[in-house]
């Protein structure tokens, strides 16, 4: 494991302490050091990124281990700028195990230089990607704050409401984080898609316009357009609108791993 990925997962790993610390201690300077050390955390974890570019002469996404870095990478980067947006600090304790957990897993592979370059280059493609990467880290959010809501609906209705159960975000304020983070996945993953189709018409190789991933991915905007739809409903805001959330983003887990391993050929760059 290279220093500069033990230094960014320490980092991480510092910013997680000081949010669990957060949870006991609802301290302004705790919580700005968080902050602060979560900011120096995406910084590291961005020259990482950088630096794993600049061994490949590619782009950092060419390999699994690549991958898997960029889409913690910009999962915290998706918090970071939601908590800049609703002030809140709280999810930080329960969003950053997935990204040490994600990054760490990532970089215990095995990462080496692919055995050749992806089927399409260029800017087009890159933020292609890039967008797709973002989009699922944004709903990769949404299922967190969903799964969130579930448990804090859960231990209010037992009345289990212990020192760290206050320390909650409030139901409502949840819901609104998560539409927040669906609108970022929804706005990531259609521009992501159009250029898609740019970078299509480059390829020496035809792609079919009925490719599995295409059709997972309409799929997918379908039952997140349907989200942003009901959410907004009596019947259906609270419980109801998590848990299609939560269902969502396993379509997600299964478009990224059965469609993009065995299912497509143009959709699988490592």
């Amino acid at each position: 494991m290279q220093p500069l990925a033990i230094l960014t997962v320490l980092a991480y790993g510092v910013s997680l302490g000081l949010y669990f610390r957060l949870l006991y201690a609802d301290q302004k300077i705790v919580g700005r050091a968080a902050t602060a050390m979560l900011a120096v955390s995406l910084a590291l974890h961005y020259f990482f990124l950088l630096e794993r570019a600049h061994q490949l002469q590619a782009v950092p996404y060419q390999d699994l281990y690549g991958a898997v870095s960029l889409f913690a990478w910009l999962l915290a980067l998706t918090y970071f700028g939601l908590e800049m947006v609703h002030r809140q600090r709280t999810l930080g304790a329960f969003l950053l195990p997935f990204v040490v957990l994600i990054l760490v897993a990532g970089m215990l592979g095995r990462p080496g230089v692919p055995a050749g370059p992806p089927p399409g280059h260029g800017i087009v493609f890159a933020l292609h990607v890039t967008l797709s990467v973002l989009a699922y880290a944004a709903f990769g959010l949404s299922f967190v704050m969903s799964l969130m809501y579930l448990a804090e609906e859960t231990l209010l209705r037992r009345h289990r409401l212990g020192t760290i159960v206050w320390r909650f975000p409030a139901l409502d304020l949840l819901e609104r984080m998560t539409r927040s983070s669906v609108l970022v996945g929804m706005g990531a993953i259609l521009a992501g898609t159009l250029l898609g189709f740019v970078a299509v018409r480059r390829l020496e190789t035809p792609v079919s316009h009925f490719d599995p991933k295409y059709l997972v991915t309409l799929a997918i905007v379908g039952l997140y357009a349907t989200y942003l739809y009901l959410e907004r409903q009596t019947s259906w805001r609270g419980g109801r609108a998590s848990r299609l959330c939560v269902f969502n983003f396993a379509v997600i887990l299964l478009s990224v791993t059965v469609v993009n391993l065995f299912l497509t050929r143009a959709h699988r760059y490592f």
